[in-house]
């Protein structure tokens, strides 16, 4: 998306419906004139004031409500900006974008225009961006304390890693330039190689929490799995409080897998119904088994559903370490002896049971969620710049004993830092982040 010279663009940022009030934001080189126009004159900056909003050609009144201006370039964007916070009407609000879209010079804003221009203007940086898109797309309290903290932390510990870079370098240099004093030489070398070793570790400890920051940001997977009519889609039904699953007696029911986002104490948990497990001639059903392994496979934690009515109970060897086993059916009656493995059991009929199974699902998810460092990568392109950066300084500690080439990788772990930050190589990303983006945002 390029920005269009001399625009000043204009969006509702509040959502459209009845509410109580409506903001629509405004920003570019018109906007003094919007607020003349329709304002009557420029409110002192920064300072809420109520005015009787009309309409330029007719003179109509639109509302009475608050104006605000913000002059370039201490504003959101870097350009003038201001905000007319109106009445939620529906009707309001359009009779507000339509007067500020017959204005010349004023067009209404793409998604994500406004943070582009900020980032443009240098009142963001690509990690604000992506930070700010993880807020936006937040729906638990833990995703909401990820996005509001990651990207600060991870600039912070980027920077650090750029200027110790920067002192490497320099010695790197000097190195070279004394490469005729072998004494002095090896002397700069021998104090990067420790500089080196120092940033790998920190740059490995930083990465091994990548893994952990994009589940938090896509959510933990629960696999259900079992054999056929062992409750599988009924519990999903209960866990999802609709109807997402069809339950019927027979079996085979559950071809492909159902994915249902759950919010278990404040982390995002995506439950997957998959079909059920069994020996089977039906060309469409082995592929619904093979992809409830490939849902296994991906599962942080597996819910292997056996009903109490279902006979014995074998497990597949395929199936992984992270499976529990769960009784369904628990209302009926049973004349067998407790399986000592048994990890909950439950009955749709029976709210405690699945209170209680919740409980459970709650508790192990934290503890996987918790285990180990707060997460500063968040993102598959973090992740990316990071990996570079290190590969590039481990050739550079293999390449201590000769200057140049040792300089070389640290000029390359320099530039994956750069594109990290965004400073380089910015473009690629940004339309798949704005796109992202509310109209207003």
């Amino acid at each position: 998306m390029a920005l269009m010279s001399g625009d000043t663009i204009f969006a509702p940022a509040t959502a459209p419906g009845r509410a109580a009030l409506a903001i629509v934001r405004l920003s570019g080189p018109q906007v003094r004139f919007a607020l003349e126009t329709l304002a009557g004159s420029v409110p002192e900056a920064r300072r809420a004031s109520l005015r009787a909003i009309r309409s330029g050609p007719s003179g109509d009144l639109i509302d009475r409500g608050i104006v605000l201006f913000f002059p370039a370039p201490a504003s959101q964007t870097g350009e003038d900006c201001a905000e007319f916070q109106v009445h939620g009407g529906r009707a309001v609000v359009a009779a507000l974008v339509k007067a500020l879209g017959d204005l010349p010079g004023l067009r209404a804003a793409e998604p994500g225009e406004f943070a582009q221009r900020a980032l443009l203007n240098g009142r963001m940086d690509l990690l604000d961006l992506e930070a700010l898109a993880d807020l936006i797309d937040s729906e638990t309290e833990f995703q909401r304390q990820q996005a509001t903290g990651s990207g600060l932390l991870l600039r912070e510990v980027a920077e650090r890693w750029r200027q110790s870079l920067l002192d490497i370098r320099a010695d790197l240099e000097a190195a070279i330039d004394f490469s005729d004093e072998d004494d002095v030489a090896r002397g700069f070398v021998s104090g990067v190689n420790g500089l080196l070793e120092a940033l790998i570790e920190d740059m490995r400890r930083v990465l091994s929490t990548a893994a952990r920051g994009e589940r938090m940001r896509d959510g933990y997977r629960v696999a259900l799995m079992g054999e056929p009519n062992s409750g599988k889609s009924s519990l999903l039904n209960v866990l999802a409080g609709r109807d997402v699953a069809i339950v019927s007696d027979k079996a085979g029911t559950t071809r492909d897998r159902i994915d249902v986002f759950l919010d278990l104490g404040g982390f995002p948990v995506v439950v997957s119904d998959t079909a059920g497990v069994r020996e089977s001639s039906d060309e469409i059903e082995r592929e619904g088994i093979r992809r409830s392994f490939v849902a296994a496979s991906e599962a942080d934690l597996i819910l292997w559903l056996h009903a109490r009515d279902g006979g014995s109970l074998v497990l597949p060897e395929t199936i992984g370490p992270a499976v529990r086993i769960v009784e369904t059916k628990g209302d009926l009656a049973n004349d067998c002896s407790v399986r000592a493995d048994i990890w909950a059991t439950t009955s749709v009929l029976d709210r405690g049971s699945i209170d209680r199974l919740i409980e459970k699902m709650t508790a192990e998810i934290a503890r996987i969620g918790r285990l180990g460092e707060p997460a500063l990568i968040t993102r598959e392109r973090q992740r990316h710049g990071v990996a570079m950066a290190l590969t590039a300084l481990r050739c550079a500690l293999s390449d201590g004993g000769e200057p140049e080439l040792c300089a070389e990788s640290v000029r390359r772990a320099s530039v994956a830092l750069e594109r990290l930050l965004g400073r380089l190589d910015v473009e690629d990303v940004l339309g798949a982040i704005f796109s992202r983006f509310c109209i207003g945002k």
